[in-house]
């Protein structure tokens, strides 16, 4: 008998590129096994197989596990993996050449659950790759499969993602690094320990209990007040660097020898370097709100840059057009030709712990080179009207001498040695401004002037 039509809204909480809502309020048992079987119908895989991976949060094991049940109901064999980070099942998906799907809701709250997917070798699904057609199909109800029902089987592929990774990068002759690894109480605590297993690295865990409740902090190291403890265990320690993952591991933050963060544009300024030593005059992809040192680096070392909108499915995108070796966000994503394209936050750690093994110099000098200029950070204002707030911030600008406008990706206003870029939020009346300029006065300066259009009539221009 057909599945019949959810009484949930899924055009609710089926977002750009995931799933991602309340649990059980809107995601629940019966909208995963939905959508399992929606996946199947969409991706071809009745009479293949699938993947499906699942985070350490407390409805993960009965979500994934149902949608595990909607795929095999749909013909299809299902591989649980288990407890997994996001770049585990992409791994996965991309070695085993299977569709996937990762229960996890990342950095958010804890009463949150969601679903990753991803057709063979990795390959992204968002709203208008697949995932609007699960959603609707899922929602109306999925028709009945004439076939066999399809197995679910279990395998742990933790050992051989640990391999493959650290076949990319080889750390084993360099010198001894003392690591602070913050994991957040998420998946970073299952996947640090066996990757880093052996190698010249003593590791100092920090909240590896795997506990989706976080009870320390969020694992959103996005947010710097979540890197506190992070800072300042580092420089109790006298360690060499810290690293800190989100709740499903896909992402990683940097911070050096004296407590200080290293900025995701430095760190994919450093980690191009390392790939175009490997492949020289290969493309490197940057979204816009990443450092203007990473494309000048990039260029300097032979490669060709490539700017990018925020945000996975355009840098992957790109990445497949132009054959690119790495792709690096602001936001701490990045993407590995030699790892299917996706992004792995592992990956990157490994390059930076050889970067800093390989030679004698503390993280903090190392990184210097590929941090030429200052940043504000992403600052929010909650604006009624975002698109007459940017006109008003174009109008004040558009006329000035050597200045060059582009809306890529929202407004981005760019001088001689300095831009800005004014986004809006999809989900939220936010509008995001990131702010660049050689040094920190002029960065205020800048700054300050447009959250003054921004925020008429605010009498704190620096909140974030």
């Amino acid at each position: 008998m057909p599945l019949a039509p959810l009484r949930h809204d899924l055009s609710a909480f089926v977002k750009a590129y995931d799933v991602r809502g309340v649990v059980p309020d809107q995601l629940d048992a019966e909208v995963a096994h939905a959508l399992g079987a929606a996946f199947v119908r969409v991706v071809g895989a009745a009479g293949g197989a699938i993947v499906v991976g699942h985070d350490m949060r407390p409805s993960s094991p009965e979500l994934s596990a149902a949608f595990a049940a909607g795929a095999a109901d749909q013909g299809a064999d299902v591989v649980t993996i288990g407890l997994a980070s996001t770049d585990e099942l992409y791994f996965a998906s991309g070695s085993l050449d299977r569709p996937g799907a990762m229960f996890t809701a990342s950095h958010n709250p804890a009463q949150y659950n969601g679903i990753k997917l991803c057709r063979s070798g990795a390959r992204p699904i968002g709203l208008d790759t697949g995932l609007a057609e699960i959603r609707d199909v899922a929602q109306h109800g999925v028709p009945d499969h004439d076939g066999p029902a399809g197995t679910v089987t279990t395998q742990d592929v933790l050992p051989a993602y640990a391999e493959y990774l650290r076949n990319l990068v080889d750390i084993s002759g360099n010198r001894r690094l003392r690591v602070v690894v913050d994991a957040g109480n998420g998946m970073g605590g299952h996947t640090v320990p066996t990757v880093l297993a052996g190698l010249p690295v003593d590791l100092v865990p920090m909240y590896f209990e795997l506990d989706g409740t976080f009870p320390n902090h969020e694992a959103n190291p996005l947010d710097p007040a979540n890197l506190v403890d992070l800072q300042a265990r580092v420089v109790a320690e006298g360690a060499d660097i810290g690293l800190a993952f989100d709740g499903d591991a896909d992402r990683c933050f940097v911070i050096d020898e004296q407590g200080d963060p290293v900025s995701p544009s430095a760190v994919t300024a450093l980690v191009a370097v390392r790939e175009l030593a490997k492949h020289p005059g290969a493309a490197v992809i940057h979204n816009l709100i990443t450092s203007r040192a990473v494309p000048e680096i990039v260029l300097e070392h032979g490669g060709t840059p490539v700017r990018t909108r925020v945000g996975h499915s355009y840098i992957k995108a790109e990445m497949a057009r132009t054959d690119a070796v790495f792709g690096g966000e602001h936001s701490a994503h990045y993407y590995f030709r030699d790892f299917w394209r996706a992004d792995t936050g592992m990956l990157a750690a490994l390059h930076v712990l050889a970067a800093l093994g390989e030679q004698g110099e503390p993280l903090s000098r190392l990184a210097s080179a590929y941090e030429r200029y200052v940043a504000s950070g992403e600052i929010n204002s909650e604006v009624a009207d975002q698109a007459a707030a940017t006109k008003a911030v174009r109008y004040a600008f558009e006329t000035r001498a050597g200045v060059v406008l582009d809306e890529l990706d929202g407004l981005t206003v760019s001088g001689p040695d300095w831009w800005f870029n004014l986004r809006a939020s999809n989900t939220e009346p936010l509008l995001r401004l990131n702010v660049e300029a050689p040094d920190r006065p002029r960065m205020e300066l800048l700054r300050d002037e447009v959250l003054g259009i921004v925020r008429p009539g605010s009498t704190d221009q620096k909140e974030t």
